[in-house]
């Protein structure tokens, strides 16, 4: 029996449609899963970001010489390709890696938390 172009055409655009909710899904459990570094360090970061990203992205990460980094402008874009430019940076353009200062994991946080509105800078936490 020969299925019909009509139903075989509908029936690859619903699977499609299936794999891309499944893989939005699965990068949001992702998303959600990211582990918050101890309280000073979480401090030590946001302020990093507030004042080195900043002077890139705006104090106010509303953009400047950089893109903005607010949860509307981020959106879209695919979590783990914003924590990789935070961690290894993008050759060729002003963005450098973050390697040397955050950890992987660092720049997931960081990254959760500028796609849900950062936090704002309380200072560095009085050394240990």
């Amino acid at each position: 029996m020969k299925i019909p172009p009509l139903f075989a055409h509908v029936a690859v655009f619903i699977g499609a449609a299936l794999v891309a909710a499944f893989a939005s899904a699965s990068a949001q459990e992702a998303q959600s899963a990211v582990a918050a570094p101890e309280a000073q360090r979480a401090r030590e970061l946001i302020h990093i970001v507030r004042q080195d990203c900043g002077s890139c992205h705006g104090l106010t990460l509303a953009g400047g010489l950089g893109p903005a980094l607010t949860p509307d402008v981020l959106a879209d874009k695919p979590f783990e390709g914003l924590v990789a430019t935070v961690f290894s940076g993008r050759p060729g353009t002003p963005m450098p890696p973050f390697r040397s200062i955050v950890s992987e994991a660092e720049a997931q946080w960081i990254v959760d938390q500028l796609m849900r509105g950062f936090p704002p800078d309380e200072g560095l936490p009085p050394a240990r």
